[in-house]
């Protein structure tokens, strides 16, 4: 409640309060700091108009009437200009006229520091608003009530709450900082200048004897019985009636004679019951909404705590699954190792053994040749003659082992086994949480998925071994080719069953073959008989078949269609991936960064074959740094320049030169920078594993680099003295130089 008893201007409690029209209340002496002077005679309107032009300026209202301050600047009138005054409670207080004799020839006005409504106020200026007696009532109650409350609480004097050691009895408490001064801790801490000499000072709350002439002194009424209001016309005239037209108490004299004889008067006791009746009332729905409002908050602190636990639940499960694929995953690394090693060891075998038969019988052919050699150094024809047909038959044969096929090695270097790692990363990279509770309804299929969907398929084969062997297995499933669509690097089927079925259908598996014709993979195994197919190769071509599963086995498939994805590659910056320095606009195809070292942005594509073509648009480049383009791995490392680890090839650019970089290596430097409005194209061709780049259409390349296979993604590093905008959609530009 003390806030409803605080002064908007002052922040203190209420002194001496006066009611405006408006129904808001301030201090007397504060709505004096707040009034303003007009000049004598100046037309209503023309105050009207200049009110309505300085509150449509400053605070966009609608009614005209809403603001008219002083101004020191203008006329005096009209203009609401910031004022350095400033009450302890933020509302700006201008100074009263410093010309005394000047305010008989103004009029005044003022303005509700709450509502902003602007009052205009009669000869009697100040006097003429009416005192909230019934304010200044409860104030003096809460006065008491805290200042008993403290005495209480303390059961002795308030001490002053800044003193070190040993704390003397406080002489003055601040309001406004609500804390306990001793003389000297008062003008040492708070002094009654500058920022601090709009606060008020009062005797500490306890009400001791002696207190009563200080609490006198500094404003706090002592608790004594309040006189009957009167009315501010007729100060000897009670208030007995009460106008219904004014809204206002009025007395015997004013209800008979005055601006109120011809309103609609009523005996106040009578309106005093019936406001009394209609207040109660409406508490009575206040305080049902209110005792609604506590039991939301208990049931959102109980959130709170269930939000704590659930939460912590959830994270261990997802460290527990995350830990179960990482733990099948090393499995399956163990076996391939296995199979590698078992390759490796059978290679080795089949070499050694050619190695130790090809040696065997260069020993024998080295050892024949030896012994023909010196069988023709001898000069006894008939003893050469004796043995030289067995000596030639033995050269022949030994000449016809070492054919061809015998020189040639049984195994190669190379391991001819391939892993494809591709869609496994796709799948990983697209692992999301499903917006429902029921695992099928993901986007994509993942690896636990397909598990469970490859052995509920075995099963089922194992069971019945023919698709069309029972009566209950479902039919084929209808592709609605109207529906059937793709778009940039992403493929959206749709299909339906015909007619009711015995047995209710389970889910769907939809299958795409690699865009080459290859073999078809499940992509997607769930309820939902929509499905969008991201993460594909561009410019590819796609055959998609879907079938039903219900409890009894598997059905047919469906017709295959085909689908084809763009020529071109679409696409954006990817926030999500993005550095936190990074600052994406113009719906993520303008970057900039907020650091002043270089951080790294991705883009939402990601290319494993073909040819791919876009360009970066330079909007501001200053003090001549070095931004990169490029294409980068998913995993690359964000907080320096891009190529400067393993996982990126770029061409960071000043605007002199430009270089190719990747780990960190620096080469092919050439002559040619960019400045504001250049355009830097990047085309890379994973046929030829090679990047090009161009500077303002001038081509720099073709290079060729090691390990350019995978999965890679469009990527730009900068800092904050650049910005730059991306083009996609673009055709790959012709006439290359080789």
């Amino acid at each position: 409640m003390e806030e409803e008893l605080k002064c908007p201007v002052c922040g203190s409690l209420f002194k001496e309060p006066v009611l405006l029209p408006c129904s808001h209340n301030v201090c007397l002496q504060c709505a004096r700091s707040i009034s303003v002077h007009t000049p004598d005679g100046e037309p209503a309107a023309a105050v009207q108009q200049s009110r309505a032009s300085a509150v449509s300026s400053e605070y966009d209202y609608l009614d005209v009437d809403k603001m008219s301050l002083y101004s020191e600047t203008d006329s005096g009138y009209g203009s609401y200009t910031p004022c350095q005054l400033k009450s302890p409670n933020g509302v700006r207080v201008f100074p009263a006229p410093q010309h005394p004799h000047q305010q008989q020839q103004r009029l005044c006005s003022l303005t509700c520091p709450l509502c902003h409504r602007s009052v205009s106020l009669d000869e009697r200026g100040l006097r003429g608003l009416p005192r909230n007696r019934l304010l200044e009532a409860i104030v003096a109650r809460y006065r008491q009530h805290r200042a008993a409350s403290a005495s209480a609480a303390s059961g002795a004097a308030a001490k002053c709450q800044l003193c070190d050691r040993n704390p003397v009895d406080a002489a003055v408490m601040c309001e406004q900082c609500d804390v306990f001064y001793c003389n000297a801790c008062q003008q040492r801490c708070h002094p009654s200048r500058g920022p601090l000499a709009k606060h008020r000072l009062v005797p500490p709350p306890q009400q001791r004897p002696g207190q009563a002439a200080s609490c006198a002194a500094a404003g706090q009424p002592p608790a004594t019985a309040r006189k009957p209001a009167t009315c501010a016309e007729h100060e000897a005239e009670n208030f007995v009636m009460y106008c219904c037209n004014c809204r206002a108490p009025v007395c015997a004299k004013c209800a008979e004679e005055g601006r109120h004889a011809k309103h609609d008067v009523k005996p106040i006791a009578l309106m005093w019951k019936q406001h009394k009746c209609q207040l109660s009332q409406a508490l009575n729905g206040v305080s049902d909404k209110a005792k609604d409002a506590k039991e939301f908050l208990v049931q959102l602190k109980n959130m709170l705590q269930q939000i704590q636990e659930n939460g912590v639940e959830f994270e261990a499960c997802l460290v527990a699954q995350c830990d179960s694929l990482i733990e099948a995953l090393t499995r399956q690394k163990a076996k391939l190792l296995t199979k590698v090693t078992k390759e490796k060891e059978y290679k080795l075998k089949v070499a050694r053994d050619q190695i130790t038969h090809c040696t065997m019988k260069l020993r024998q052919t080295t050892g024949m040749m030896e012994y023909c050699l010196e069988v023709l150094k001898e000069n006894d024809p008939s003893g050469f003659l004796q043995i030289s047909d067995a000596l030639i038959k033995r050269v022949a044969s030994s000449q016809d082992q070492w054919v061809k096929g015998n020189l040639e090695a049984k195994v190669g270097p190379e391991f001819q086994l391939t892993l494809n790692t591709d869609t496994l990363l796709q799948t990983i990279l697209q692992l999301d949480f499903c917006q429902g509770k029921d695992v099928q309804d993901g986007p994509l299929l993942k690896q636990m998925q397909r598990q469970a969907a490859d052995s509920a398929g075995a099963d089922a084969d194992a069971q019945s071994p023919g698709v069309e062997s029972g009566p209950l297995v479902p039919p084929a499933p209808l592709l609605q080719l109207e529906k059937c669509c793709s778009g940039n690097n992403s493929a959206t089927l749709a299909w339906r069953v015909a007619g009711p079925q015995a047995a209710p259908i389970e889910g769907y598996i939809l299958e795409l073959d690699d865009g080459n014709g290859g073999q078809y993979r499940e992509v997607y195994v769930g309820k939902e008989t929509v499905c969008t197919v991201d993460g594909l190769h561009f410019n590819s071509v796609y055959n998609t078949r879907v079938k039903a599963y219900n409890a009894v086995g598997v059905g047919p498939y469906s017709k295959t269609v085909v689908l084809k994805t763009s020529d071109v590659a679409c696409f954006a910056f990817d926030p999500t991936s993005a550095h936190r320095d990074i600052v994406l606009t113009n719906e993520n195809q303008t970057v900039s960064c907020n650091s002043y070292d270089d951080r790294v942005v991705l883009g939402t594509a990601a290319f494993s074959k073909g040819i791919h073509y876009w360009e970066v648009c330079i909007d501001r480049y200053d003090n001549h740094p070095d931004p990169a383009f490029g294409i980068a791995r998913i995993n690359t490392v964000k907080d320096m320049m891009l190529g400067k680890d393993d996982k990126a090839w770029a061409m960071y650019v000043d605007n002199n030169r430009s270089w190719f970089m990747h780990n960190n290596s620096h080469t092919n430097r050439a002559e040619g920078g960019i400045t504001k409005g250049s355009a830097v194209g990047i085309l890379l061709d994973l046929t030829k594993h090679t990047l090009t780049f161009f500077i303002n259409k001038e081509q720099h390349g073709p290079t060729a680099f090691e390990n350019l296979d995978g999965v890679f993604v469009p990527a730009v590093s900068l800092n904050r003295n650049v910005q730059v905008t991306l083009v996609t959609g673009l055709e790959v530009p012709r006439d290359l130089k080789q």
